[in-house]
């Protein structure tokens, strides 16, 4: 199985990451899998979630029969597996070190269009839900293992130049560049979890990935759980494979360049 790649897309909610799984989808040679611990997540911890029921009703929720699964090859005899897995779900026994065989990267939003995103949908209670502080935990942990920094891709400056961005994400986990991945088919994917019909109606009406996202001013709860959340987005930024600078620019503007 060394001729496999297995992808581990680590993000937080609302960070363009079904987007992302649309354009890995679009390779013929990728398997794509969405969010394969969340019925574990919501087991283990009772959250009130939209559609949680038919969410764990639909999934193997035992953490270690997922995790075996992920570890294996991707089905359809594809060589690529790409894996869209949220840190803030691994709060079992299993975690980010328990998958040697990935190649691990992270997919990153400025958290002022997370909040504002996320609240447009549900209702946002804490910070932890959006998952900076163990996505930034989990980025010091694998990039430890690894002995050098694990890739970190922003969502805007994926929407500004997606061939850009794509492309120097597929060099970061040593796949080549699919031109394919810059478009999809609309509507509901096959691989689309339980809870598809609450969060993926953009995604549904889309075939290509959209401009960037503009900022708008946050108050209230709001503001202050995407300011809890600044330093850990921060610090992720310094590993942009875009650069720090430009992503810089995005947040202080809304932008890109």
């Amino acid at each position: 199985m060394s001729d496999i790649v297995r992808i581990a897309m680590w993000s937080g909610p609302r960070n363009i990451s079904t987007a992302m799984m649309r354009s890995f989808s679009s390779r013929k040679d990728c398997w794509v899998s969405d969010e394969p611990f969340y019925g574990a997540f919501l087991k283990e911890t009772g959250l009130e979630q939209p559609l949680s029921e038919e969410t764990m009703a639909s999934m193997d929720c035992d953490w270690h029969s997922v995790a075996d699964a992920v570890r294996g090859s991707p089905p359809d005899e594809k060589t690529i597996w790409y894996q869209k897995h949220m840190p803030h779900h691994m709060v079992g026994p299993i975690d980010i070190l328990d998958f040697p065989g990935h190649a691990h990267a992270f997919l990153i939003r400025d958290p002022d269009l997370v909040v504002a995103s996320y609240a447009a949908k549900n209702d946002l209670r804490e910070a932890h839900l959006l998952g900076y502080a163990k996505l930034a935990d989990y980025h010091r942990r694998i990039s430890d293992r690894l002995g050098e920094a694990a890739p970190v891709i922003d969502s805007n400056a994926i929407l500004a130049n997606p061939k850009a961005q794509l492309s120097a994400l597929c060099n970061s986990l040593k796949i080549a560049w699919d031109p394919a991945m810059l478009a999809w088919k609309e509507g509901r994917h096959p691989a689309d979890g339980a809870w598809a019909d609450h969060w993926y109606n953009a995604v549904w009406n889309s075939s290509t990935f959209g401009p960037p996202t503009p900022f708008k001013p946050l108050s209230g709860d709001a503001r202050r759980i995407s300011d809890e959340c600044r330093a850990d987005y921060d610090y992720l930024v310094g590993f942009c494979i875009g650069g720090e600078e430009q992503t810089a620019r995005m947040r202080a503007t809304g932008n890109a360049e």
